[in-house]
Formats: C-alpha cells, sequence, structure tokens
C-alpha cells in the first residue's frame, strides 16, 4: 500500500487535457492510474463550507431555459382574446392608453368599462347603451354626482370623462351616474319658455326693432345668448343667513350689484368667471343648507375638487328662474360647441337605423296629423286646427263607446290581461312619495309629457298620474270605480272608463283627455 501526501488527482494515461474556464481538468483516456499533486487555485474555499450562490445562476437558468425547444401549444383558441370565455371588460386592457371607470345606474348598482384617454360622454352613453342593451338610443346623459353636497349636473357631450374624473376629491364619494336626460337641449326647441322676457337684460339691442322672441332666437342660434339679470338669494359664507342680491350674467362674466338693481359700472361688483366654472343643480337643498325654496343651484371652479367652503349656492324663487340661470352659464360658457352637440343629438338615431334596433323614429306629437276618411277619395290631412280639435274630440267618444261595448261583453275573457301588468311597465314606480316622484321627473329633464305612475300615499287603491308641463309637475289622481259588476279606472269622474293603468296610459299618448298635453316620455329607472 502506498502512502501519498497533499492532494492528489487522477490521471489516465494516453489522454489529452483539455483546459475550463474554471481551472478544472478533464482527463480521458486508457485505464492505467497514476497519481499526481493538484495545486488548489483557490485556498480561501474550505471543503465542507457553504458557497455564496450569486445572481449569475440566476442568469444561467435564464440561458438555459431560452435553449429549451418552445412547445407548441395544443389549444391555441382557448388562449385568443377574441375566443376568450372571460368577458372583455373584465381583463385589464393590453394598452396603456385606456382607463377603468366605474359608472351607476339609477337602481344604485355599477359597471366597470375601459374608456379611452379622449374618450368624451357622448362616447360613454354609446358604449352604455349597446352594453345594457336599451330600448333606444335617444336622451342619454352622464351624470356627475355628489351625494354628500346634494348636487349634481348634466355632463355636457363633448366633455372629456377621465379629466372630469381628474378633478375630483379622492376621499370623496362623487360618482357618474348613467339615466335619461330629455331637457338638456330643450332650450333650443322652446326658448321662450327657458329665458322669460322679464329676464333679460335691458341692455339687449332693441333698436332694431326686433321682439324679445325673435332676439333669443338669433343669440340661440349664433351659439350665444342674452345677457340675463334677476335677483337671486344667495347664502352668506360661514353664515346661515340668506341674503336677496341681484346679479347679471353676462358674457365678461357673473356681477352683482352693490345697490339695489343698479347696474351703473361703480356699483357692479365681479363674482366669477364663466370660463372656469361650473354650474350644478343642489337637491334637498332646503335640508342641507337652509335654502328658502327648493329652486337651489350653486357655481364652483371647474379644476378644483368639490368642498363646502368653495361653493357659492344661489337660490331662485321658481323652476323657471332656475332652469333660466343655469341654460345661460352652460350657453355663456360653451357657447357654439352646445348647438353643435344639439345639431349631433339630433343626427344620431338616424345614423343608427341600420342597426338591430329597427324602432328608432320620433313618437313626438309633431309627427302626428289630423286625418278624415269620411270621404269617397280617401283620407285627407285637417288643416283647420278647430277642426282637427273637433275630430280627436269625435274620436275620444268613438274610443269610449267601442271600449264600453268590448268590456260589456259576457265571454270576455278577464284573465287575458293580468290586473297587475302595470307593476312591470316602465312608468310605473310604486309607492315613492309625492317629493320622490318630482326629483325623479326632475332629474330626466323637465320637458311636456314627461310622466310616471304611482301608488297614492292619501288615498288606498288608488293612483297618482305626475306628469310634467311647462317646468311644473302636475298630480292627477287615478280613481278605482265599478260599472256593471267591473272594476275600471278614471280620471275624470268615470266619463272615461279604462280597464287597467296601461290602458289609461296608451289612451293619453295619443289623445289629451283631461291633461294639458299628451304624455310622451316615460320616466324610468335605468338598470345597468
Amino acid at each position: 500500500m502506498m502512502e501519498v501526501a497533499g492532494p492528489w488527482t487522477e490521471v489516465f494515461e494516453g489522454s489529452e487535457r483539455n483546459e475550463k474556464s474554471g481551472g478544472a481538468e478533464t482527463l480521458l483516456g486508457s485505464s492505467t492510474l497514476t497519481l499526481a499533486p493538484l495545486i488548489a487555485d483557490s485556498p480561501s474555499v474550505r471543503r465542507s463550507q457553504p458557497i455564496l450562490i450569486t445572481s449569475n445562476r440566476v442568469k444561467g437558468v435564464e440561458s438555459f431555459s431560452s435553449s429549451v425547444p418552445s412547445i407548441p401549444n395544443p389549444f391555441p383558441e382557448l388562449c385568443s382574446p377574441s375566443n376568450s370565455p372571460v368577458l372583455i371588460n373584465s381583463l385589464p386592457p393590453p394598452s396603456s392608453d385606456r382607463n377603468l371607470i366605474k359608472v351607476y345606474g339609477e337602481d344604485s348598482h355599477s359597471r366597470k368599462v375601459y374608456v379611452s384617454r379622449g374618450a368624451t360622454a357622448r362616447d360613454v352613453c354609446h358604449m352604455l347603451v349597446q352594453r345594457a342593451h336599451c330600448s333606444d338610443q335617444e336622451n342619454w346623459a352622464l351624470l356627475e354626482l355628489h351625494p354628500t353636497l346634494g348636487l349634481e349636473r348634466c355632463l355636457e357631450d363633448h366633455e372629456v370623462v377621465l379629466d372630469v374624473q381628474a378633478n375630483w376629491s379622492l376621499k370623496g364619494d362623487t360618482r357618474f351616474v348613467f339615466c335619461k336626460n330629455y331637457a338638456k337641449y330643450e332650450f333650443f326647441r322652446k326658448p321662450m319658455l327657458f329665458f322669460p322676457e322679464s329676464m333679460i337684460s335691458d341692455s339687449a339691442d332693441v333698436s332694431k326693432g326686433m321682439t324679445s322672441s325673435e332676439l333669443i332666437q338669433n343669440l340661440l342660434r349664433s351659439g350665444t345668448c342674452p345677457e340675463i339679470q334677476g335677483f337671486l338669494q344667495v347664502k352668506e359664507s360661514s353664515r346661515k343667513a340668506w341674503k336677496k342680491v341681484y346679479f347679471f350674467l353676462r358674457r365678461s362674466g357673473l356681477y352683482c350689484s352693490t345697490k339695489g338693481s343698479s347696474k351703473e359700472p361703480r356699483h357692479l361688483q365681479y363674482v366669477a368667471d364663466l370660463e372656469d366654472l361650473n354650474v350644478y343643480t343642489v337637491v334637498n337643498s332646503r335640508k342641507l343648507y337652509g335654502a328658502p325654496a327648493d329652486f337651489t343651484f350653486c357655481i364652483k371652479p371647474s379644476r378644483n375638487p368639490v368642498r363646502a367652503q368653495d361653493l357659492k349656492i344661489l337660490c331662485a324663487e321658481s323652476e323657471q328662474i332656475r332652469t333660466c340661470w343655469t341654460s345661460a352659464f352652460r350657453l355663456f360658457k360653451y357657447g357654439k360647441q352646445l348647438q353643435c352637440n344639439y345639431q349631433l343629438s339630433k343626427s344620431a338615431p338616424r345614423s343608427l337605423e341600420g342597426s338591430n334596433l329597427p324602432d328608432n323614429k320620433s313618437k313626438s306629437e309633431d309627427s302626428l296629423v289630423a286625418m278624415d276618411f269620411s270621404g269617397k277619395a280617401g283620407g285627407r290631412v285637417i288643416q283647420n286646427p278647430t277642426e282637427a280639435q273637433s275630430a280627436e274630440r269625435e274620436e275620444g267618444q268613438a274610443w269610449r263607446r267601442r271600449e264600453a261595448l268590448r268590456c260589456s261583453l259576457p265571454n270576455l275573457n278577464s284573465a287575458a290581461r293580468p290586473p297587475s301588468i302595470h307593476k312591470i311597465q316602465p312608468w310605473f314606480h310604486g309607492g315613492v312619495s309625492r317629493k320622490e316622484a318630482q326629483r325623479l321627473i326632475e332629474k330626466q329633464g323637465l320637458v311636456d309629457g314627461m310622466f310616471l305612475i304611482r301608488e297614492s300615499q292619501q288615498h288606498a287603491q288608488c293612483f297618482v298620474l305626475s306628469l310634467c308641463y311647462k317646468l311644473k309637475t302636475k298630480h292627477y289622481l287615478v280613481i278605482p270605480c265599478e260599472d256593471g259588476g267591473r272594476k275600471y279606472y278614471t280620471m275624470d269622474d268615470g266619463l272615461t272608463l279604462f280597464i287597467d293603468l296601461l290602458q289609461l296610459v296608451e289612451f293619453h299618448q295619443i289623445n289629451k283627455g283631461i291633461l294639458p298635453v299628451c304624455l310622451k316620455h316615460p320616466c324610468v329607472c335605468v338598470a345597468l
């Protein structure tokens, strides 16, 4: 047996020595064994001591994995985004140009949607109309709602949604609400209703002999607004008191008079710049701010988060006065852009006629004409308004006779239409209060013909028809009655009988009856 001192290695004769980068030698050759001393390269490394694994090890793994040939995917259709069963709005977009926003419906449920950086309120509404499978494409709007402060405003169609959201406080409860709004451009259709002659400033040009109606229409067509003036109640800062002040709204801004209703320059005080403010409607203003009336609105800088100390709260004497001021603020701020938005809103339904919604035709009264089919030569259009009203009364009486005959037949199947059919109609709102009904109609637009039906809270088994006419909400009691052992509903002390509420609504959508205007726009609750 031979004793060898020091480290050693096995060397095979006839082998070739290959130098490696780590200093180790790999020897291949014959089976003859010879011992040779080995000089250690790194004396600092001791046997049985742990060696630190550096990041180079990880890089080696990466290079190794990259050298492995890729395995083909046997199910490519499951990984394709276009064929993926996962909803596309539940996945993050591939591009950073898209952002996530949350939009609420009127039933307090919300939906998250991805929008592009420059998406406008019109774009978001069109997207939600398709996602929510809405039955029509018209009069949708996006509201900016501040529940704690009781503020809400309708975004203009051209406003960029992400720019509006960027001004919100991160700790607030501000939200977007998707709903109907029929009154967004109503002042273009009925300007005299929104701009009463008494509120038009005397500085208007009357030397040309134009009437106030012609002046307002010319200004609206040019994308501007007449100067507005009048008294408003203003809430004084850091106090609960309200003060009556005379205000002037001009192109250059909002002013108030320090001496009565004087318009002399030395008595005018500058209040706000129209380019840098938004106007909001105040909900529940009596409770939140102690307002003297419910017709309250406020203005605030558009670039700052909504804070109570930045609000300038104003209160009008009537809904018409409040609507006049808020409409004038919008026209002075956006000018010709509102006129363009109005024209686009009218052309949008026509561009969608080829879609899967074939019934996008307008249902307004203006598309209906009185016809006379009594002659042998065919029908003729009744041009005389008096004759048209007479034909309407005769048709209404004939309808009553037909319905009375039909309902008196013994073989009438009473189960053909269930008595509770009104509960599934979009215009029925259950047991909401009178004040809540007015708020719902106001929220969707104070336009003539906006209506809903609710259960009466004062009269058992009765209903109430709430109808908007000339910026006011009127309420009509629908009373159940019996005739010949059958149950009917009436609004005119039994002169006209209806077998259910659905028949009552269908009749008054064509005939005014005792109402000041036909039923046009049902106040609906949108669910996302």
